[in-house]
């Protein structure tokens, strides 16, 4: 990967806070370090790449809090080399920090724009083990499963059933939840047919928009 030593430093100092804030899991802090987050956001927006903000990439679309990167990457706690399943895109940010921990990645976005500016970034890092293509995400990559972890970075009425149909015996799938007037992030661990949920807290992402999740005017559908 190549180095971009203007940012280094202040790259440094977000895993030194998010270290501080309690994310333990090594592997996630190392990618993190090394993955160029200015490259995901626009020039006009690389001074606030290092914020703990999420910030506008477009078409309504935004790139997560380092924190909230953070936060949903180590709950994926997979082995190297797992298949992993990330639905929604974006910039490509999560996808490339996911991929510099060593994992296969596949990641759908839905916006044909984003899947192709992400594509190119991910390509432009050399991370030849990340894939990306444009498709309504909720119906997952089923050319690919079953995956080892499944990571959701948008918020659903509910946890599309194809996803779960996609995710590996004792696998895990990580996404935010719309329950009620809040967000709510969770994990879904499987062991044959029993699901277990464990919730995460709060959290605050753009709805997921598919067949499997809202329609596009925010609708649930039925």
């Amino acid at each position: 990967m190549r180095s971009f030593d203007r940012f280094e430093t202040v790259r440094l100092k977000m895993v030194e806070k998010l270290a501080a804030q309690g994310v333990g899991d090594r592997r996630t802090l190392e990618a993190m370090g090394q993955v160029p987050r200015e490259l995901f956001v626009s020039p006009a927006l690389r001074g606030k790449a290092y914020e703990d903000v999420r910030l506008p990439i477009g078409l309504g679309q935004t790139i997560s809090a380092p924190s909230t990167v953070a936060r949903m990457t180590a709950l994926v706690n997979a082995p190297d080399k797992s298949r992993v399943l990330e639905i929604g895109a974006g910039s490509g940010y999560q996808a490339a920090v996911l991929g510099a921990m060593g994992y296969i990645v596949y990641s759908v976005e839905r916006h044909a724009q984003l899947a192709r500016q992400a594509a190119e970034r991910i390509a432009d890092l050399g991370l030849l083990n990340v894939s990306i293509k444009h498709f309504d995400g909720t119906y997952g990559w089923a050319a690919n499963a079953p995956y080892r972890a499944i990571i959701v970075t948008a918020a659903g009425p509910e946890v599309p059933v194809p996803l779960l149909r996609q995710l590996e015996d004792v696998g895990r799938l990580v996404m935010p939840l719309a329950r009620g007037a809040e967000q709510r992030l969770v994990s879904i661990e499987r062991d044959g047919a029993r699901l277990r949920e464990t919730d995460h807290g709060a959290v605050d992402f753009v709805p997921l928009i598919g067949r499997y999740g809202f329609a596009a005017d925010g609708a649930a559908k039925r």
